[in-house]
C-alpha cells in the first residue's frame, strides 16, 4: 500500500479487522470450554477492587496490593497470592487480564508454581508463547471432565515441574501436551488426533 493518507487508513483498517477476527475466533474456541468455577459477578465485583493497581502491572504489584484477597470458587476458597506468582516478570495490561486468570483458579495456581519453578533455571526463560501453550495444555485438561477435580492439570503441572527440577530446563510444549494425553488415555478418555491434545 502507498504510503499516503489512504494508505494509512487501509492498514488501519485492516488491522481492526484482523483483530476483531481474532477477538471472534478466541470467543467461539471458549464456548466449547465449560464455565468457570468462579461466579462471574464475585469476577466482576474484583475486577473493580483491581482499580487500586496502576496498569500495566506486574504479578507482584498485584499480589503486594490484593494478595490476601479470597476468591470463592466451586472447588474451594482461592487467596488471590495462591493464584498468581509473586514475581516481575509476568504482567498484565488490565484488569480484566488478571480476572481472566484467576476464574480457573487451579489452573491459575498450577501455572503459578510452573513460573516459580521456571525463575530457578539460570539459563532459560519461560516466553509468552511456551506460557500460552503450557496454559492451554492445562484448560483443555481442566475441560475434559469438570467432576474429576481437575486431577489432570495437577498431574501435569507437577509432571512440567519434576521436569524443571530434574533436567535444568523446561520441557517443550509438544512434550507436555504428549504427556497430557497420555495422562487422558489413561484415565479413559478419548482424545482425537485434531484436538489440542491430540499430538
Amino acid at each position: 500500500m502507498a504510503d499516503n493518507k489512504s494508505g494509512r487508513e487501509d492498514q488501519a483498517q485492516n488491522a481492526d479487522r484482523r483483530q476483531r477476527e481474532r477477538a471472534i475466533a478466541e470467543e467461539l474456541e471458549r464456548r466449547d470450554e465449560p464455565e468457570p468455577p468462579v461466579d462471574p459477578s464475585q469476577l466482576a465485583y474484583f475486577e473493580t477492587e483491581l482499580d487500586a493497581v496502576e496498569f500495566p502491572a506486574s504479578a507482584d504489584d498485584v499480589v503486594a496490593t490484593l494478595g490476601d484477597r479470597e476468591i470463592e470458587a466451586s472447588d474451594g476458597t482461592y487467596a488471590v497470592e495462591e493464584l498468581l506468582p509473586a514475581t516481575d516478570v509476568e504482567t498484565f495490561d488490565s484488569p480484566a487480564e488478571v480476572r481472566e486468570r484467576i476464574e480457573r483458579p487451579t489452573v491459575a495456581a498450577t501455572m503459578k508454581h510452573i513460573v516459580e519453578a521456571s525463575e530457578t533455571l539460570p539459563r532459560e526463560t519461560l516466553d509468552s508463547s511456551q506460557w500460552d501453550a503450557y496454559q492451554k495444555t492445562l484448560r483443555e485438561l481442566a475441560a475434559i471432565d469438570a467432576d474429576d477435580d481437575d486431577e489432570g492439570v495437577r498431574v501435569i503441572g507437577d509432571w512440567i515441574v519434576d521436569q524443571i527440577d530434574e533436567k535444568g530446563k523446561l520441557p517443550g510444549s509438544r512434550a507436555v501436551r504428549r504427556e497430557a494425553a497420555k495422562f487422558c488415555r489413561s484415565e479413559g478418555y478419548e482424545i482425537r488426533n485434531d484436538e489440542w491434545l491430540g499430538v
